[in-house]
Parts: structure tokens; C-alpha cells; sequence
């Protein structure tokens, strides 16, 4: 791999704590949901990853588009990150939700996210370790 870049980001105290990026730039109070038995008075590690994903898949999307000749720019791509019990232990999956902009047709949308999963990161980071559901709205 060639590196372009380096996030580099520190968390203190697990899911009750603080997550801090180098640059000073994110500066997060972390909190368990209410769900999971927390107050929800702070982000949690799956919110971070639902928006990461979505937003990288985004951009993932626009490359492909570009190179189509489609224009994609107002497609939305919503990222929704379930964890659960598995074992011992937990487990994630991911469902990406895509609205494609009016005006571009179903069959070419839908090649266009297939190309976009291929070419994402984080798709390609996830890839045979979570199950990831790509829904086109």
C-alpha cells in the first residue's frame, strides 16, 4: 500500500470516555446507548463507524460515478452499525443505505454501488469478517 494519509486518534476509559483525534479537530465524550445500558449522553464506537463508512463509501461512490460519466453528487449514503452478542463475545454488522439522486436509472445506480463496495476501504477492511447489507432506496 502507498499511505496518503494517517488518522491517528487516542480513547481513554473504553466506552466512557473521551476520543481524541492528533489534530485536535474530533473531541468526543463517548458513551454506552441506552440500549446497551448507558445515559446516551455521548457518541459511541458504532455511531463513529456508521458515519466513517457512510461517508467513505460516499466518496467511493463519487469516484465510480466520475468515472461512468454519472452524476451521483446528490446521492446520500446512510450507514447503520448493529452490534450484538456472538459467543463469548460481540459482534458487528453493517447495512448501508443508499439513495441514488433522481433522474439516474436502477440498473446503473445499483452497478455503480456493486463498483463502490469493491473500491470503498472500509468495504474492503470488512470484507469476509462482518456481514454488510448494501440497500438501495
Amino acid at each position: 500500500m502507498d499511505a496518503l494519509y494517517t488518522a491517528v486518534a487516542t480513547a481513554t476509559h473504553g466506552r466512557e470516555g473521551r476520543a481524541v483525534a492528533s489534530d485536535g479537530r474530533l473531541d468526543l465524550q463517548l458513551a454506552p446507548p441506552r440500549e446497551m445500558g448507558g445515559d446516551g449522553q455521548g457518541t459511541n464506537p458504532e455511531q463513529l463507524f456508521a458515519a466513517g463508512y457512510a461517508a467513505c463509501f460516499a466518496g467511493a461512490l463519487g469516484v465510480v460515478g466520475r468515472q461512468a460519466k454519472a452524476d451521483v453528487s446528490e446521492a446520500a449514503v446512510t450507514g447503520e452499525v448493529t452490534i450484538g452478542k456472538q459467543g463469548e463475545g460481540f459482534a458487528l454488522a453493517v447495512t448501508l443505505r443508499v439513495e441514488l439522486p433522481d433522474g439516474l436509472d436502477r440498473e446503473t445506480g445499483r452497478a455503480l454501488v456493486e463498483q463502490a463496495h469493491q473500491v470503498c476501504p472500509y468495504s474492503n477492511a470488512t470484507r469476509g469478517n462482518i456481514p454488510v447489507e448494501l440497500v438501495i432506496e
